[in-house]
């Protein structure tokens, strides 16, 4: 205990030298306030081995002499009082390196230092080795030039979205570049894939419908709820969203009344009301005009009865929406050329949902074989169905009797 009490005080003053020399470096490498090493990097104090072996012995003894505080405040007075005034360690004791570095110190020398300016100069060899971002255009014709800057256009890319199309909008291009994906789509994306929509099909629905992320998701959920209500199951809501993208983007209140449109008008029940929406959601999201427009042509100039027209617009919804040309030219040439009466086309509407040249070839083909027969109560009769649809080898072998060859070169007579 008392060979420990004796080399106390010489650690204490290999500290205090420590601490000068220390003092001395620090003046030494800042000769001036501002200069570093290197532009932008503060040199950062390490400890030796033998510096953390002083520090953890003197703390270890602080600890020890609280355990003796009696025995050593007597021993360690007197020695510090007897002790020569010197610096030096003993020739008789075993020599120890002073510290090279005290932390303390250093990080409080460190901390006089004025932090550095954006304005200071830097030599040439640093300025090139400085690599700068590609500045973002203030404005573009392109949603290209943005894709690099922005992780929500990355993303959107990646799921599909044709930013082509999009960018002619310069409404929706804008909205896009404010969006966070994280905040404001990624919830969209959720509830599409929860409504039934597959990730394949997500970028075909964003590229039409980009303005649903501007609704709240919360009336989002309330029109998805609405159509529940009304008897339409998830697969016929994902159905009918899949092919009218712009269904949820319609109030409740425009849904109810568009329901109620062809509810009354067109006088059907409640479950063909459903049916034909189911299969034509577009009627729930397109003009009215069209439409209304149709339903006087079928009834005034083609001369169809209301209950002919519910039961053709049920088979083929797209008699509502088709071009008024196209419906009067079709029902000029099958019923004043092909000599169709009205109660057949009723019970093949298929007819007006069919190209008119298609219709015309075939016609004519059978009329040149004198087979244009398309009464049913007549025997070797024509389907006006089958007359539409059936692909060009079945309507050779099983209604013209004849092969395909013979009908190329027919048509080329015409």
């Amino acid at each position: 205990m008392a060979m420990l009490a004796q080399q106390i005080p010489r650690w204490l003053n290999s500290i205090k030298l420590s601490s000068f020399l220390t003092a001395m470096q620090l003046r030494k490498c800042f000769p001036r306030a501002g200069k570093t090493l290197l532009p932008g990097f503060f040199a950062q104090p390490q400890l030796s081995s033998d510096d953390c072996f002083l520090r953890s012995g003197f703390k270890t003894y602080r600890t020890s002499s609280v355990w003796n505080g009696s025995q050593f405040t007597n021993s360690s007075s007197q020695e510090i009082k007897c002790a020569p005034n010197t610096l030096l360690p003993s020739v008789n004791e075993p020599s120890q390196k002073i510290p090279s570095f005290d932390s303390e110190l250093s990080l409080e020398g460190l901390d006089d230092l004025p932090p550095l300016s954006p304005l200071q100069p830097i030599s040439e060899e640093e300025a090139v080795q400085i690599i700068a971002d590609p500045a973002l255009p203030p404005s573009s014709f392109t949603l290209r030039d943005y894709v690099d800057h922005s992780e929500t256009l990355k993303k959107l890319v990646l799921l599909g979205v044709d930013l082509s199309k999009i960018e002619k909008h310069p409404d929706a291009a804008n909205l896009l570049l404010r969006l966070d994906f994280e905040k404001d789509i990624k919830q969209i994306l959720l509830f599409l894939k929860d409504l039934g929509i597959e990730d394949n099909q997500l970028g075909t629905f964003l590229t039409k419908n980009y303005a649903i992320f501007s609704e709240d998701l919360e009336n989002l959920k309330t029109r998805v709820a609405y159509l529940l209500s009304k008897n339409f199951s998830k697969v016929d809501i994902a159905q009918m969203v899949r092919n009218a993208p712009f269904l949820l983007s319609f109030s409740v209140e425009r849904l109810d009344n568009r329901l109620g449109f062809f509810q009354k008008e067109l006088e059907l029940s409640v479950k063909k009301t459903r049916d034909l929406v189911i299969r034509l959601p577009r009627l729930l999201t397109g003009s009215l005009e069209p439409v209304k427009e149709n339903m006087k042509v079928y009834r005034l100039e083609l001369g169809f009865k209301h209950n002919e027209i519910q039961h053709m617009i049920t088979k083929i919804p797209k008699m509502l929406t088709a071009s008024k040309r196209k419906v009067t030219e079709t029902f000029d040439y099958v019923h004043n050329v092909m000599c169709i009466p009205h109660h057949i086309i009723v019970k093949f509407p298929q007819v007006f949902n069919s190209r008119l040249f298609k219709v015309k070839e075939r016609h004519l083909f059978l009329a040149y074989l004198g087979r244009a027969q398309y009464d049913p109560g007549k025997p070797n009769y024509i389907s006006l169905d089958k007359l539409v649809s059936v692909p060009d080898e079945i309507f050779c072998e099983e209604m013209a009797k004849a092969s395909v060859q013979d009908f190329e070169k027919f048509l080329k007579t015409l």
